[in-house]
């Protein structure tokens, strides 16, 4: 886990190393794409690369974006030729160029690369901006000018008077009963609500705070309930959160599996859809879906009970009662075909194998009641099997293996080394396609389906809570490189985030972007990407993708729903992983930020902080330490020894610099030269 204090950054052993990075400004203007990168840019200290396709000579340089001067040169890696794209593709490393400012990359033979800013908080905006992307989305809820600007609209769909179907109908809640269920998301491009897409939308949004609690804690994203006693991210969960809760019959405590129209509306403003909304029959993934959300809930709100005082108990209660009604009904599948009078086509989120949501509900239950029970049903071995698969909305068992790592401290039943085993083969999986894929991401032809984009912000997700819990460094960086996929480092060139970036969606398929008169789309959306499948193809016609290979098999057009839609599920993983990265890499705090945690036997505490113009150590009195300051290319700058607080004259240019405490003696600490290195991030 990492840990943040405020203004004071601690750490865990007397061997410590620290990075102080300087910030830059983003820029991005129009460019050709035969150079393919992160168009937002990369951090100082941060790997760097690009792909180049169609080189005709074996250097290439970055140079400034203003004047041209050339910064930096290097060689491009070997050819390699990926099968999912057809292309002849070569790495431009140009991971030691720290300096921040705006550039771009070139080579014989390619146009330039969109302009990019090397920065200390270079993808602050867009962990911003995936979650206001949900604002956007809001159901039952108007938009308004200070929030939203341009894109300000009124309410759609109140859903104060939804419809009970008649194929969820039950004796205390007969066909036709108005319930009340206002709020949450808009699932899609289209404007209704799907429970089991909530379940692992809303999951990640949660995750993303119990992975970095000191990030989000402090993080503005202009809300409207910005200032409260929140986090704004927690604040938009629970926007979706309150609607969830309504989904569930109090009776029984079964959960209906969408809210919805009988087919989708048109390409219209939410205000204008007015067709009867419905829920529908009860689902056993649902409610487990629902049973886990809520579960997850009531953990995350404890520590806010006095802003919302008794709502973690309500959420418990909610899951538990949730539970009963799936163990009593264990194979309950939602089939639109079983829907008539009116007959329902909108979205199925059909699966007739609930297994893994029971594991993940179990697991959430586990964690919040610590009683031993739940954890026999998740694994009924005591080993940690079923989570292996990367997560996706119908397979959501690793879900489970995330949250036994977020609360591991509170847990005794399960072994802390054994999830964390677990997290780094997961993480191992991914690592292994990397090595082994010419653009470095971890993407192999078949994994271009329908959402691919969310494959590759999950994978990312999982590499980060690989990092965070082996603490080893190429996992960190390999998450990296799938934020750097979805921003440019692609076949396509495309951003994939409308609104970040210099080539982005400008057509995807959400009924608020086609609507609303405004050129730009909504900014802050994941659109689906490349999907070879093409299941829209009558709707677009024959021959208008650009291509039918798996990783370019993308059409930025209203019409392709199966490559260009936007869904909260893609959004929230991007969510974590955008947000994830900033927090590991940059810092909203003026001061550094230590990073890591992870104790070894015997390890004395300390202090690293900058205090006005100084670097401050603090370290147990009966410790000697020898304290070294340099730059990454090993020039000393200060070397000191002493015990107790050392201060050291922070007097040296503005630079990146690895401070180094280490052991001399001790009386309670191993002599080690290294103990553990730790991160100082956003440092003046």
């Amino acid at each position: 886990m990492v840990f943040v204090a405020k203004n004071i950054r601690t750490f865990s052993t007397l061997a410590a190393a620290a990075v102080i990075i300087a910030g830059g400004a983003v820029s991005t203007v129009s460019a050709a794409v035969q150079i393919k990168l992160n168009q937002l840019g990369f951090y100082p200290e941060a790997p760097k690369r690009a792909v180049a396709v169609g080189a005709t000579s074996d250097s290439f340089h970055v140079a400034k974006q203003d004047g041209g001067t050339v910064v930096y040169s290097g060689v491009l890696g070997s050819a390699a030729t990926w099968s999912a794209s057809g292309e002849e593709a070569r790495i431009a490393d140009f991971s030691e160029l720290e300096t921040p400012g705006s550039y771009v990359v070139q080579c014989a033979g390619c146009d330039d690369s969109y302009p990019f800013s090397i920065s200390g908080k270079v993808h602050l905006g867009l962990a911003k901006g995936v979650v206001k992307g949900l604002y956007f989305n809001r159901c039952s809820f108007a938009l308004t000018e200070p929030f939203a600007g341009v894109y300000a609209r009124a309410a759609g769909h109140p859903d104060t008077a939804v419809e009970v179907h008649p194929g969820a109908a039950s004796g205390s809640r007969p066909a036709g009963t108005k319930l009340s269920c206002p709020g949450g998301w808009y699932d899609a491009g289209d404007y209704n609500k799907y429970i089991v897409n909530s379940g692992i939308s809303t999951y990640s949004m949660f995750a993303a705070y119990e992975a970095f609690p000191a990030f989000y804690d402090t993080l503005t994203i202009d809300l409207p309930e910005s200032g409260n006693d929140l986090p704004d991210l927690l604040d938009e969960a629970l926007y979706n959160l309150h609607w969830m809760l309504t989904m569930q019959d109090p009776e029984d405590g079964g959960v209906y599996h969408k809210l919805t129209t009988a087919g989708f509306a048109g390409m219209v403003m939410p205000d204008e859809a007015t067709d009867t909304r419905y829920v529908v029959a009860k689902s056993t993934t649902a409610t487990l879906d629902f049973a886990a959300v809520c579960a997850q809930a009531a953990r995350i709100f404890r520590k806010f009970e006095t802003v919302l005082p008794g709502f973690a108990d309500s959420c418990l209660a909610a899951s538990l009662h949730a539970w009963e009604w799936a163990r009593a009904n264990p194979a309950v599948a939602y089939q639109n075909r079983n829907m008539t009078n009116p007959a329902v086509s909108t979205g199925e989120y059909g699966d007739r194998n609930p297994a893994d949501e029971l594991l993940w509900a179990a697991t959430e239950l586990f964690i919040a009641t610590k009683q031993d029970s739940f954890f026999t049903v998740a694994f009924p071995g005591g080993n940690l099997t079923g989570v292996s698969s990367i997560p996706s909305w119908p397979t959501v068992g690793t879900l489970g293996l995330y949250s036994l790592f977020l609360c591991k401290e509170q847990l005794a039943t399960v072994s802390a080394e054994k999830i964390r085993n677990a997290l780094a083969a997961l993480a191992d999986s991914t690592m292994k396609i990397i090595a082994e894929n010419p653009y470095h991401i971890g993407m192999r032809d078949r994994d271009f389906n329908w959402g691919s984009n969310s494959g590759a912000a999950n994978r990312g997700m999982s590499l980060l809570l690989g990092y965070l819990a082996e603490e080893d460094t190429v996992y960190r960086a390999a998450a990296l490189d799938m934020l750097d996929y979805l921003l440019g480092r692609n076949p396509t060139g495309y951003s994939y985030v409308t609104g970040f970036g210099s080539r982005t969606p400008m057509h995807i398929h959400h009924r608020v972007s086609e609507a609303d008169s405004i050129e730009a789309p909504v900014p802050g959306f994941l659109a689906g990407g490349p999907n070879p499948g093409m299941q829209d193809i009558t709707e677009c016609g024959e021959g208008s993708y650009p291509s039918n290979l798996p990783a370019t098999a993308y059409y930025d057009n209203v019409c392709s729903y199966a490559s260009n839609e936007i869904a909260i599920n893609w959004n929230t993983p991007l969510v974590f992983l955008a947000g994830g990265i900033e927090a590991l890499y940059g810092s909203e705090d003026p001061d550094p930020v230590v990073r890591g945690s992870k104790k070894k036997p015997g390890a004395a505490s300390g202090i690293i902080r900058l205090q006005g113009k100084n670097l401050l150590v603090e370290v147990p009195l009966k410790n000697k330490v020898t304290v070294t300051v340099a730059t990454l290319q090993g020039r000393v700058l200060r070397r000191l020894d002493g015990a107790g607080r050392i201060t050291v004259a922070a007097d040296w240019p503005l630079q990146t610099i690895l401070v180094t405490v280490a052991a001399t003696s001790s009386a309670d600490v191993d002599k080690s030269p290294i103990l553990q290195r730790l991160t100082v991030a956003g440092g003046r």
